[in-house]
Parts: C-alpha cells; structure tokens; sequence
C-alpha cells in the first residue's frame, strides 16, 4: 500500500542567505529598481528613482536600502544626490541562489532555453 506521506525530507543546505537575497529582488518595485540598473550604462540618482516609481520617496528609499543590505546595490553620494548601481556579480548572485534553490528545475530550463540540453527525461519542461 503506498503513503499518502513523502518520507522525510533532508534539507542539505541552509537556505538563510539564499532566502535573505530572494526576498530582497522579491518585491516589484525592488524588481523594476534591479532591471533599471541592470540596463542602465550609468548610475541611477535616487531622484530618478523617486520619479519613476508609484511610491513616496521614503518607500524608494526603503526599497534602496534593502537592496544595499543585501548586496545587490551600491551607492555613491555626488552631492546633495545619491547614485545607485547594480553591485559586482550581482546577477550571478541572483542565479546561484535559485539555482540553490531549485537545482534541478533551473538547469533544466536554462539548458532548453540555450539550447544545450535534452528534450525529455527528469526535470524537463513538458509541453502539452
């Protein structure tokens, strides 16, 4: 007769930091704030973040220093003004922990998406 229960799950990784990273790209504005800097061939000032979000300036400057604390941004004050960029390997960060995370899943669909990879067996994208 078979469970309706899994056996018990050993977690070998402690995903604290991974969470911590996660949860800082994890928030729309946070996100939009990531891919601005991403694209962008110079800093950002905070104003023009302030200008280009929906929230008040003291909710940017909250999304701001979450992503500095993680490590995903950094900042330089020219002046009255600040200016951000996205931090040194801040990308791979953000690849390694979800590749962390879901190994398995990641792999499988960075492999179809370059093309490097096979079209079935386990942890392959189905398409119906």
């Amino acid at each position: 007769m078979q469970s309706c229960r899994p056996s018990a799950i050993r977690m070998p990784v402690d995903f604290t930091e991974t969470a911590t990273l996660l949860r800082a790209a994890a928030d729309p504005h946070r996100l939009a704030i990531l891919a601005a800097l991403a694209q962008s061939e110079s800093d950002i000032c905070v104003c023009d973040f302030t200008a280009g979000l929906p929230v008040n300036q003291p909710a940017v400057s909250h999304h701001l220093k979450v992503l500095r604390d993680s490590g995903l941004v950094t900042c330089e004050r020219r002046g009255t003004w600040v200016y951000y960029r996205l931090a040194d390997g801040a990308a791979e960060r953000l690849h390694t922990a979800l590749v962390l995370a879901l190994p398995e899943k990641v792999t499988a669909e960075t492999e179809a998406r370059d093309g490097t990879g096979s079209t079935g067996g386990a942890g392959a994208c189905c398409t119906a």
